[in-house]
């Protein structure tokens, strides 16, 4: 048994409890933090001094009264929030389902493997009576599933800004955050001390591939969120992490580790902490660790201790950061979580919505309704074969080239519900337009062309408010968007049989609404329909801006205001059914224009894809080399800037024929300083920077 002798100490800004068995340096941060704000921290260590006595009291007179009949099922309701950028971060509902079902399972000691603990540990194998459901109710009494998306670049910061898009009530919800980079952590979590301090920040932090076991996370990595949940409830790390005074800490493993700093927890034996799933390995002269505990960084983590039980539950009774509030029966029926889960809306997906005409099986629909299992469904698929389906997830072939509504409708028990989602499947053009293909849009409509939103916010339009030539073009309402969107616009089938070179020109206008753009937009090309996609263009940051940064919305004021992008065609496309589409993905910025589309030998010159380049070496004394890669012959201006922007070296241009190419520039003449590189083709310029040393 271990003297409860320490107070632990907990920071404000950065309270992040966090594990990846890759990197230990949460604590650091909780420390180095604390220091940096003395008068915040002051704060903390109040609420949590507080916390601490009423924990102590409530184990002391949970133990005195020595009944557990009369102990509540402990429910708090749980809402994930999936922050992502349309990739693999934006995980399924069965991912953030099969989580939920990880972590209960850990709490309620239900977990199949669970005659593999230790034997020594056995008897302390505690069911912590905590159950996480997902929330039915949002806020406002809506039905929902618990699960929100937003797109945002916030999901590879992973920090506590990510809780400033959207948080629900954290004296009703736990909030749980998906990311794709958690500050470079497994996950992070605010104790309850820190919580009730700045309320905003409440909640989990939490990698897409540490949730649940299956799509993009792994049996090994489930056990995360049931460690950071831990915390969330005012557990530490079972090694003690932090809990001494004067500031200084213990990282997992530390072999200098003093034994008698523990996690306040009387029946987790004292260790240094274990970073791998060593049954057998011992710490602080015990026989044997207690590495299985869930509050390690072993990533065998199975149990949680009475103590561990009695010390979250004690939380649970505290008015800190409202973890009392959660589990109360008005509030479980406020978020819909009192009773069984009962159907209240329907709802479905696609593994993919544009497709190409075929007999073929083309799209496999999912049933997505909730808060329950179907007892039947009936799928009405406009212009698809079948028809019908009562099938669950029924699989859908599509001959003909447009648009069609899909409808489901779900039987549950007493209750239906039903959804139709109009245009929701496109299928696409099959014959072939003659090259040269030119689009100017000036017909005021986009024959042809065909748009696959990834959200319902915006959508690619004809517009008259602003053109390169003539008076038209198509533009993308995006200043107004309150967050990132996905758009992509592709092109009809153009027919390139017996083309020698082609390529594509377009004209483009585009503003971020400040210096800082983190929006991009690529042209992708490919035939076979969707087959053989090839990124070959990317513009972003300056190099896709073509007017000054403004917040109000923007519309290029003259030719001056727009650039042109060129996109090289491999004769390897050179087909029946060739097709391009251009991907846009927001963050935020301001509108997007398209002119001039043209498919021809004539197209333009294409500039080597974002003027990539290397220098070698650097610093330099005698010359430096140049290496980038070439997508085809270019010429290519070599110049050497000084500091104060003065050509000190002027190399010409140079033709290059060869895929990866160099070029060698003396600078053994320059004086010892710094320099700039420049390399300019097709009225493009990239910059960098070079010393020379030793001369």
């Amino acid at each position: 048994m271990k003297t409860l002798s320490f107070i632990p100490l907990l920071l404000f800004f950065q309270s992040v409890l966090a594990q990846d068995f890759l990197h230990c340096g949460a604590d650091e941060m909780r420390i180095s933090t604390l220091k940096a704000l003395p008068k915040v921290a002051d704060a903390v260590i109040k609420r949590d001094a507080q916390l601490e006595a009423f924990t102590q009291d409530f184990i002391a007179k949970k133990r005195a009264k020595a009944v557990t009949a009369d102990t509540p099922l402990y429910i708090i309701p749980v809402v994930f929030h999936i922050i992502h950028d349309y990739t693999e971060c934006n995980i399924s509902d069965a991912q953030v389902n099969d989580c939920i079902r990880v972590t209960n399972e850990i709490f309620r000691k239900q977990r199949a493997d669970t005659a593999s603990v230790v034997e020594v540990f056995k008897p302390l194998h505690a069911d912590c009576e905590i159950e996480f459901r997902l929330a039915q109710k949002d806020p406002n009494g809506n039905c929902t599933s618990g699960i929100n998306r937003i797109a945002s670049t916030y999901t590879f910061a992973g920090q506590h800004i990510v809780k400033s898009l959207i948080q629900w009530d954290p004296s009703k919800y736990l909030n749980v955050y998906v990311v794709k980079n958690a500050a470079g952590l497994a996950g992070h979590a605010v104790w309850p001390s820190d919580a009730d301090t700045i309320p905003e920040w409440d909640g989990i932090v939490i990698g897409h591939d540490y949730v649940g076991s299956i799509g993009t996370a792994s049996p090994t990595t489930s056990i995360v969120l049931a460690h950071e949940c831990g915390h969330y409830l005012n557990l530490q790390h079972i090694w003690g992490g932090n809990n001494v005074p004067n500031f200084y800490y213990y990282p997992c493993a530390d072999p200098n580790k003093d034994c008698n700093i523990d996690d306040l927890v009387d029946d987790t034996p004292p260790t240094i902490g274990w970073q791998s799933c060593n049954l057998s390995g011992a710490s602080c002269g015990n026989t044997v660790d207690m590495v299985q505990n869930s509050m390690d960084y072993s990533y065998c983590n199975k149990i949680f201790t009475y103590g561990q039980r009695d010390r979250m539950q004690a939380c649970l009774n505290s008015p800190i950061a409202h973890r009392n509030n959660l589990w109360q029966p008005a509030n479980l029926i406020a978020t819909g979580v009192a009773d069984s889960a009962t159907l209240c809306k329907a709802d479905f997906g696609a593994n993919k919505v544009l497709i190409c005409p075929s007999a073929s099986p083309q799209i496999t629909f999912s049933n997505l309704s909730y808060n329950t299992v179907a007892d039947s469904v009936l799928w009405t698929f406009e212009g698809g074969s079948p028809a019908t389906s009562t099938a669950a997830s029924p699989v859908v072939a599509y001959s003909s080239p447009g648009k069609y509504n899909t409808t489901l409708k779900v039987f549950s028990g007493n209750n239906t519900a039903e959804i139709t989602k109009t245009d929701f499947v496109s299928v696409l053009t099959s014959s072939g337009n003659p090259y040269p293909f030119i689009e100017s849009f000036e017909t005021g409509n986009a024959d042809g062309w065909t748009e696959n939103s990834f959200d319902t916010l915006n959508h690619w339009q004809v517009t008259n408010t602003a053109a390169y030539s003539g008076s038209k073009s198509i533009m993308l309402n995006i200043c107004d968007m309150p967050q990132e969107t996905k758009d992509e616009l592709y092109s009809p089938i153009i027919d390139l049989t017996g083309a020698t070179q082609m390529k594509i020109s377009f004209k483009y206008a585009f503003s971020g609404k400040d210096s800082i753009i983190y929006d991009h937009l690529q042209v992708w090309i490919f035939k076979n329909c969707n087959a053989n996609e090839s990124k070959r263009l990317e513009l972003t940051g300056t190099t896709f801006r073509t007017a000054p940064p403004q917040t109000t919305p923007f519309v290029p004021a003259s030719v001056a205001e727009w650039k042109q992008g060129v996109v090289n065609i491999p004769p390897t496309y050179f087909d029946s059914d060739f097709r391009f589409k251009f991907v846009y993905s927001s963050s935020q910025g301001n509108n997007l224009y398209l002119d001039d589309i043209n498919v021809d030998i004539s197209a333009g010159i294409e500039s080597p894809a974002n003027l990539e380049f290397s220098l070698f070496p650097n610093p330099a004394s005698n010359r430096i080399d140049v290496g980038f890669s070439l997508a085809f012959p270019s010429t290519i201006a070599f110049s050497v800037v000084d500091i104060l922007g003065q050509t000190v070296l002027d190399m010409g241009k140079h033709h290059f024929l060869t895929t990866e190419s160099h070029y060698s520039i003396p600078v053994g003449e320059l004086n010892n300083g710094f320099y700039f590189l420049k390399m300019e083709v097709d009225g493009r310029t990239a910059v960098k920077s070079f010393v020379v040393q030793g001369n």
